[in-house]
């Protein structure tokens, strides 16, 4: 069966990227025609390669079904591919071709259950298509791109390629794709794509009128301007200008020396050390595999070297950190411990909500690579206020959740929060360390 492709200028990019390129990220707009790509990649191979294995997953499978389903259906009746050629096995979610090709529908939710994915470990696939990657935690990304590669590739020589269409969103797709596209440093087997509504003739006057009637702010920037830096989060306690800002600020007070770390919790997250002049960052380290004896040995050094009293220096208490406080005397950050005003819900939250009054006269003048400052960039961006009507208690959204959205441990947030600990009204005691 003959198919004749009249992909758009953008569309035509994101084909060429999966003859180059092991992943394609296409979007940053809503009406770009992403998802009918996405579609029309799969029939093509379902069509040229018999026994082809293909997926394509997004966060709830009820929304694939409703909506990149559709576009499905549309995509065969547009090349006069007949029903006969394929059916929906409704109950185990495939779609399976007489050719015996198939493409699969996965649903990617995070479960508490599952929270490493484990049900996704053991498929094998030719290649792969991840819809709305915004929507899904990083870690289903990251074990869906090693399920690819493994069900006759050698055979078909197909390249195993992951194609991915998303909207804007400050979480693991702004760090993976936007930003490294912006900045240059994509890796070689990367590219990203952008597209907006105006880039597809074929509904442009239409997306533009439904996009330009959005009322909230945020979402029209994101979804018809294709945005990826405004950000307009209610719930977000600081604002994206004033992160920024951090990297200018070179006005910031100088005065008393400390040291701020936070310890890599059972040796699963980055240990970042870091001193401060005043509300000046002014040198740190980031040490991904290290001892308790590694930590203490820097900060000792750095506590002599640049003259820092024992009780100025702060250190992550919980888990594996309780160590490093007990051997070098000095005060511990514990989260969950009693805040100093109760309307918070414990030290950590009190400490965001001042990290967020006080950033504005916060400088970064350390030199640092583009990456870190990424990271410090993203982390901050999700102190967030959560739960504000439960119990009356102000609250910062957890680690846990912020893991869930960025796909990793936001470390430096927790740096610039424990910083706090020295400018909260009431001074906190001395860990329980010194006796």
């Amino acid at each position: 069966m003959k198919v004749n492709l009249t992909p758009t200028y953008k569309q035509h990019l994101a084909w060429e990227g999966l003859r180059n390129y092991n992943k394609v990220y296409f979007g940053g707009g809503a009406g770009s025609g992403k998802s009918w790509w996405l579609c029309e990649t799969r029939l093509i191979n379902c069509l040229r390669f018999p026994g082809y294995k293909s997926f394509i997953g997004r966060e709830e499978l009820k929304r694939l079904m409703s909506s990149t389903y559709i576009t499905w259906c549309k995509v065969c009746k547009h090349h006069g591919i007949p029903q006969s050629m394929w059916h929906l096995n409704g109950q185990y979610n495939y779609i399976e071709f007489t050719n015996g090709s198939r493409v699969d529908l996965l649903d990617l939710k995070y479960l508490p259950s599952d929270p490493l994915f484990e049900r996704l470990g053991s498929l094998e696939y030719t290649d792969g298509a991840i819809e709305e990657a915004g929507e899904i935690h990083f870690l289903a990304y990251d074990v869906l791109k090693s399920r690819i590669g493994r069900h006759l590739n050698d055979e078909f020589n197909i390249p195993a390629t992951l194609a991915i269409t998303g909207n804007p969103k400050k979480n693991w797709t702004y760090s993976t794709f936007y930003l490294p596209a912006k900045n240059g440093t994509l890796p070689e087997d990367t590219i990203f794509i952008q597209a907006l509504f105006n880039d597809n003739p074929f509904t442009a006057s239409v997306y533009g009128r439904q996009l330009a009637d959005i009322r909230d702010r945020s979402t029209r920037e994101r979804l018809m301007l294709g945005n990826w830096e405004y950000d307009d989060d209610p719930t977000a306690l600081i604002d994206y200008e004033r992160i920024s800002d951090l990297f200018s600020n070179d006005f910031a007070a100088k005065g008393t020396k400390r040291i701020v770390a936070d310890i890599a919790r059972y040796g699963s997250d980055r240990a970042i050390i870091t001193l401060w002049n005043g509300m000046r960052l002014v040198k740190y380290t980031a040490l991904n595999i290290s001892s308790t004896e590694d930590i203490k040995n820097i900060i000792n050094a750095w506590r002599t070297a640049e003259a820092v009293n024992t009780s100025d220096i702060v250190v992550d208490e919980d888990g594996v950190g309780g160590g490093v406080v007990d051997g070098l005397r000095c005060r511990g950050f514990l989260n969950n411990s009693k805040p100093q005003n109760p309307v918070y819900q414990n030290l950590k939250s009190e400490c965001g909500y001042k990290l967020a009054e006080m950033i504005r006269g916060m400088y970064i003048e350390c030199d640092m690579p583009e990456s870190e400052r990424e990271m410090i960039s993203t982390e901050l961006s999700m102190l967030k206020t959560y739960d504000a009507d439960k119990d009356g208690k102000m609250r910062i959204l957890p680690k846990e959740k912020i893991k869930e959205s960025i796909g990793r441990s936001p470390d430096w947030l927790d740096v610039f929060i424990m910083r706090m600990y020295f400018e909260i009204s009431t001074r906190q005691p001395v860990s329980r360390a010194i006796g």
